[in-house]
């Protein structure tokens, strides 16, 4: 079942061709227990139908279900309160007048309980159940405490109870506040589509903070704050973006805030060194091929890490160049892991049940073709991206740039420059004096090039490796260091 498929239709209790489902065709009967197995689903979409019975507690355990519209059936009982039926946003159960419970904002009726039959007991039974609950009530008590005691111990952690080996200080919303100077526009150095990130100093850090702001309004900014959490929480490489800490509650006015606070970048993005020459002149960096095969390499060195790195290979599904963060001494790391997946690998295959397909998720220009077409997301198409931010930093240009259209892409524009035309394509910045014969320089660019161009293939089998790819840059810094 792909993400995104409308269920509605069933025959003789049996499942459908996701294809054929459709609403609206008066299907009678209870709603099947199984669609709580499906994990991969978005929407399920069941209204106008003649369905009857309970709402299945299964559809609460949807970790991926979005939308949820269940209205002008005829369903009866209480409501489940977890999962997608926590946002009274994504679920519509108008006209099944016979629900209730669920969460107030969906202003249903409390469920009445039917009392159970009046029993007498005798003195003996008093007697023995008295014992029980004085015995079984000063148990819980102990353990009640013990927990209170644990908890109050151990610092809070991050994003999952399981991340037992990721502990965070814990900040409030009040420290962040202070830290950004109450989030001011003057404190802003990015916004995204799923929030805001804002320059700020915590007292528990010595170097200054980036503090990124969920916009939790923006359709996607929860899932982000959580693809986010469950692919960095264990990440510790020198070429992904650490997090320092995080915050999930409630801000002044009583309203959910989340925040994860990661060291600040004091070089910014490589977005604006490739194009913004008032950033380059206020961070003082010249743009060099030394310099640009460092930080594609830095990269690179991320990449592989996240793809082999450790047993669960994460997929970072928007490699570009505002995700591209360089420190004080420009060494390049990966951030914004807000669209990342985690992919569990087995015998060397990407688990099923936790590979899921793609909408079209990343930036365009920077989005592999298969993901286009429905293909599933994989760590070939995070080597997509990374070959058109390769071509992009070899030539100045955005993938969408007025240049390239149906025709003419980045990609093969370059490739059909490689070799003879390189020197008239790149970007001039690069063609400073290195103080060596022509034919060299244009040698090494070349080398850069097919990297990208091998890279961003068309076909994910025709993609290089990553490993081949560092390879390829740490030869062409060789050639250029002598």
């Amino acid at each position: 079942m792909e993400p995104g498929a409308k269920l509605s239709k069933f025959d003789g209790g049996e499942r459908v061709d996701a294809s054929r489902y459709r609403k609206s065709n008066f299907f009678r009967g209870t709603i099947p227990s199984f669609l709580g197995s499906l994990g991969s689903l978005e929407i399920l979409d069941l209204s106008n139908n003649s369905f009857s019975g309970t709402i299945p507690g299964g559809l609460q355990k949807l970790s991926y279900l979005n939308t949820l519209n269940l209205s002008f059936n005829h369903l009866y009982s209480e409501v489940p309160t977890g999962g997608v039926f926590n946002n009274v946003t994504a679920i519509s159960l108008i006209g099944n007048k016979d629900l209730c419970g669920g969460i107030p904002q969906l202003n249903l009726p409390a469920c009445s309980r039917v009392p159970s039959k009046k029993h007498k007991w005798s003195f003996r039974q008093k007697l023995i159940l008295i014992i029980v609950i004085g015995i079984g009530g000063g148990l819980i008590s102990s353990i009640i405490s013990i927990s209170i005691y644990y908890f109050r111990k151990k610092p809070k952690l991050f994003c999952s109870s399981r991340s037992l080996q990721n502990l965070y200080l814990k900040v409030s919303y009040g420290e962040l506040h202070e830290a950004t100077n109450g989030f001011s526009s003057s404190n802003l150095v990015g916004a995204g589509s799923f929030g805001s990130v804002y320059r700020g100093s915590l007292i528990h850090f010595e170097k200054p903070v980036a503090v990124k702001v969920l916009n939790l309004e923006a359709l996607g900014a929860s899932k982000s704050f959580t693809s986010e959490c469950k692919a960095l929480e264990k990440m510790k490489h020198q070429n992904v973006l650490k997090i320092l800490t995080y915050f999930s509650g409630i801000d002044y006015n009583g309203d959910d805030f989340k925040a994860i606070v990661f060291e600040l970048m004091l070089n910014g993005s490589l977005e604006s060194l490739l194009h913004s020459d008032e950033e380059l002149k206020s961070r003082n960096l010249n743009p060099n091929l030394q310099l640009w095969l460092n930080i594609a390499l830095d990269v690179a060195n991320a990449l592989d890490y996240l793809h082999h790195g450790s047993e669960k290979t994460v997929v970072h599904c928007d490699i570009k160049p505002s995700n591209v963060l360089l420190d004080d001494e420009v060494v390049a790391h990966l951030g914004d892991f807000g669209l990342a997946r985690l992919l569990t690998v087995v015998t060397g295959h990407a688990s099923r049940d936790q590979v899921s397909s793609l909408a079209i998720k990343g930036t365009i220009g920077y989005i592999p073709p298969e993901y286009g077409a429905g293909g599933r997301v994989s760590a070939q198409g995070d080597i997509y991206s990374y070959g058109i931010l390769v071509l992009e930093m070899l030539t100045g240009k955005k993938p969408t740039d007025d240049m390239f259209g149906e025709s003419l892409s980045l990609h093969k524009f370059c490739q059909m420059a490689i070799p003879e035309g390189i020197l008239e394509i790149v970007d001039s910045r690069l063609l400073v004096p290195y103080g060596v014969m022509e034919t060299n320089i244009r040698e090494w660019l070349a080398s850069f090039a097919r990297i990208g161009v091998a890279c961003s293939a068309e076909l994910p089998v025709q993609r290089l490796a990553i490993k081949d790819v560092i390879m390829e840059l740490n030869a062409i810094k060789h050639k250029l260091s002598y």
